[in-house]
C-alpha cells in the first residue's frame, strides 16, 4: 500500500506526526477524564491508526542483535532505578524538582491503580506503542534531520556529535524530574543506534527498558515512574 499523498510530499510527517499525536494526547489527558478506565485504551487505538496510516512504509521491526539489544534494555532499567534505591531522597532535590522540570507525579489516578484494564493498557502502550513512536523520532527522523534536511539520503545511525548530543539533550527534556537518567539513557540509545544501524533493535532495546519498568511499577507501587 502506498503511504498517504501529505506523506509522500512531506517524508517526515511519517517519523514526527505519530510523537506529536501523542504529546497532543497527553497534553489534554485531563479532558479525557471522564472516559475513565478506558482513557489508556482509547490512547492506544489513537496511535495506533496514526501509526498504521502515516508511517508503516518507515517501521521495521528486523533485529539484528536481539540478545544483546535485550540485556542493553535491561541495564538501561537498572540505571533508571539506581539512584532511587540508592539515595531515596536524591529525586527530591531542586535539581529536578523544580518550575523548569516540574514535579513527581503519576498519569494513574489512584483510584484506578487496581484496574487491570488500565495496568495492561499503560503496560503495553509503554513497552510497545512508546518505543515506535519515540525511536521513529528520536533515533530515526531526529539524529539524522539535524545533519540534514533531507535526511532520507543519510542511512540510520548516520550522527554528528551536535546531533548526538542535541538529541539527547531534548530527549532528557521530554522526561521531567528524571532528566539526568534521561540523559544517560538517550546517549546510550543514540550509541547503539550508531552501532546497529537498526531501528529495531533499538524498538526492541526501548521496549525491553519501558517493559522492566512498568512491571517495576506495578510490583513495587512506584507509581511516580509514570509520568
Amino acid at each position: 500500500m502506498k503511504p498517504p499523498a501529505l506523506v509522500e510530499r512531506h517524508p517526515s510527517l511519517a517519523y514526527v506526526l505519530p510523537f506529536a499525536t501523542f504529546l497532543a494526547l497527553l497534553s489534554i489527558g485531563r479532558y479525557l477524564d471522564f472516559l475513565g478506565r478506558w482513557q489508556h485504551l482509547v490512547i492506544i487505538v489513537v496511535l495506533a491508526a496514526v501509526l498504521w496510516t502515516f508511517s508503516r512504509q518507515v517501521l521495521s521491526f528486523k533485529v539484528d542483535r536481539g540478545l544483546a539489544s535485550a540485556a542493553l534494555g535491561v541495564a538501561v532499567f537498572g540505571l533508571w532505578i539506581a539512584p532511587d534505591m540508592l539515595w531515596p531522597a536524591y529525586r527530591q532535590h531542586w535539581l529536578f524538582q523544580n518550575e523548569i522540570f516540574g514535579r513527581l507525579t503519576s498519569s494513574i489516578p489512584q483510584e484506578l491503580r487496581g484496574d487491570w484494564i488500565v495496568l495492561a493498557a499503560r503496560t503495553l502502550r509503554a513497552a510497545v506503542l512508546v518505543p515506535i513512536i519515540e525511536e521513529l523520532f528520536w533515533r530515526a527522523w531526529l539524529m539524522r534531520w539535524l545533519i540534514s534536511s533531507d535526511f532520507r539520503k543519510l542511512p540510520l545511525g548516520a550522527s554528528t556529535a551536535q546531533a548526538m548530543w542535541i538529541s539527547a539533550l531534548l530527549f532528557a527534556s521530554e522526561h521531567g524530574p528524571y532528566w539526568d537518567v534521561g540523559l544517560l539513557t538517550g546517549l546510550i540509545y543514540n550509541w547503539w543506534m550508531v552501532r546497529t544501524r537498526s531501528l529495531g533493535d533499538l524498538i526492541l532495546v526501548h521496549g525491553v527498558t519501558n517493559l522492566c519498568l512498568s512491571l517495576y511499577v506495578v510490583a513495587t507501587e512506584q507509581w511516580q515512574y509514570w509520568m
